[in-house]
């Protein structure tokens, strides 16, 4: 009798334990084997200060006919053909409160604004083999501007709005020359002061920097347009507070190009913004291979500690943005750029950039092309979606010095909690059969790091199902994220965990840690 009991015992034991196994797969991912790693947070200094709504994406004026590769992978996501009505769209919108919405892209120095003194006809972009970036001139009509203020202001967007800088100018050799013909921009300026929408930024101009995409603007004279929109904006927000801000120059980084425009430009511009697309272009078959490596995504350091120095050595308070970024160019790549392996990209993006003083990053695109955030056609938010979102909720405005002592396979970044008190520490996993037990090391901190009835660690597991990277979908602590039938963004519930224990960072999965009993000089 007693061995039966004992066998027993042996058997419900057995059975709890794989009940606990399945609980930590579903959880982490598949366990594999094991590391250990450190990380230390060093807490006397934040090293950085982002803006409180960091995370920004892109609505663009791609038309339909607007292929890559042979494929066309924009549907009707243009801000001039966009269903502003979709309930989906509209509560991924309203999620974040607010999210910064960048209006712009290749076509932006295309569009003439359909204001009452535009002696232009206001027709749409059309396809044409033989203009610049294969459309012709496109319109934006007032009906139109009208429709999207209005969806703004239901979903609390903060908006930049792109204006063309080509306009007046006349392209030769690849060079535009001549200053900017400001008339009709100003036109919508002041329409849109009159009819009182908030624009947070008016930006100038689209990739026109350096070497410029499909023409470029010299430094000298990129200043003295940018000086143009600053006085027009002055005029045209007289007696109005706060002024949109004035930004530039919405291109790739370029060092002479940038250090020339912020010595010629003074105090013109509040903001300098840049675009990035380090991944290659969207029909490589080695994005991935790419994503998951950790020395090709460090490379992109440069870009950030470069434009940081010439910042700090210039005589303006100009602030630097990433004005647009979709990794891989033209258009990204169908089941990489609106998979979960993008996530591991974008959010080392955030982190990374955040290190370097950026104060805002946005995404290419919102919608639209194979790397929007929603997807193109079915307006269901992609993996990378519940990336940003869970960024904007969790990583607050200051960013701490991290350090990780273990494999190179983890990347990872710290910041002081958002409207809560301790820190959210990030963790990237890129190797795809190794589990990390990671154990948090702080520095300057003001509390006992470990206490006997401290609040417990969230943390937010991301996975893919079956660790599939080619997944649309994505796992937040097993469970699949998924509107609801009313097109409702689903809540992001935590995993609560007892702080005592290490940090574990399941193959190919992405952690979110809030550690609520940490007292920071840095956050103090």
């Amino acid at each position: 009798m007693g061995c039966q009991i004992r066998l027993l015992g042996l058997c419900l034991w057995m059975y709890l334990a794989s009940l606990s196994f399945i609980g930590v797969g579903a959880v982490y991912g598949r366990v594999g084997a094991f590391e250990k790693g450190i990380i230390l947070v060093h807490g006397k200094n934040a090293i950085g200060k982002i803006d409180d709504d960091f995370v920004c994406a892109t609505l663009d004026w791609w038309p339909p006919q607007k292929c890559d590769y042979g494929k066309c992978s924009w549907g009707h996501a243009s801000l001039l053909n966009l269903d502003l009505n979709n309930k989906i769209l509209l509560n991924a919108v309203k999620a974040f409160s607010p999210l910064k919405i960048r209006l712009g892209g290749t076509l932006q120095d295309k569009v003439i604004y359909g204001t009452e003194d535009n002696q232009q006809p206001c027709t749409p972009f059309i396809l044409n083999a033989n203009e610049m970036f294969g459309f012709t001139q496109g319109c934006l009509p007032m009906y139109r501007w009208d429709e999207l203020n209005s969806f703004f202001q239901k979903t609390g967007a903060k908006v930049i709005f792109g204006l063309n800088a080509l306009s007046g100018k006349s392209i030769k050799s690849g060079s535009a020359v001549g200053p900017w013909n400001c008339t009709n921009a100003e036109s919508l300026i002041r329409y849109t002061v009159r009819k009182k929408f908030t624009i947070h930024g008016w930006e100038l101009g689209n990739e026109l920097c350096g070497n410029g995409i499909g023409a470029s603007v010299a430094a000298d004279q990129y200043a003295s347009d940018v000086i143009a929109l600053r006085n027009i904006v002055q005029n045209a927000y007289r007696g109005v507070q706060p002024k949109p801000l004035v930004i530039a120059p919405g291109g790739f980084f370029d060092s002479d190009w940038f250090k020339e425009f912020l010595s010629k430009s003074g105090k013109s511009a509040d903001v300098i913004t840049h675009h990035i697309y380090n991944l290659g272009p969207g029909v490589d078959d080695h994005l991935t291979e790419r994503i998951l490596d950790p020395s090709y995504l460090d490379g992109e350091a440069n870009t950030f500690r470069s434009l940081k120095g010439i910042l700090q050595s210039s005589a303006t308070s100009v602030k630097s943005w990433v004005g647009e970024a979709g990794g891989a160019y033209n258009s990204g790549h169908h089941l990489v750029s609106d998979a979960f392996v993008y996530s591991f990209w974008y959010l080392d993006q955030l982190g990374m950039s955040a290190v370097y003083d950026t104060k805002t990053y946005c995404r290419q695109s919102l919608i639209g092309g194979n790397y929007g955030l929603l997807n193109t056609s079915t307006f269901m938010p992609n993996p990378d979606y519940y990336s940003a979102l869970l960024w904007h909720r969790l990583m607050g405005r200051r960013v701490l010095s991290t350090t990780f002592y273990g494999t190179k396979n983890i990347r990872t970044y710290s910041h002081c909690a958002k409207e809560s008190k301790g820190i959210t520490i990030l963790l990237l996993n890129l190797d795809n059969s190794t589990t990390v037990q990671v154990y948090v090391a702080l520095k300057f901190n003001k509390l006992p790091y470990r206490r006997v009835g401290e609040p417990a660690r969230r943390e937010y597991h991301l996975t893919a199902p079956d660790r599939n990277l080619q997944s649309q979908t994505m796992l937040l602590n097993g469970k699949m994220l998924s509107v609801n039938s009313a097109g409702e963004i689903p809540t992001l519930e935590p995993l609560y965990v007892d702080s005592t224990k290490p940090i574990i960072v399941g193959p190919l999965s992405i952690v979110f840690a809030h550690i609520p009993n940490v007292l920071l000089s840095a956050c103090g």
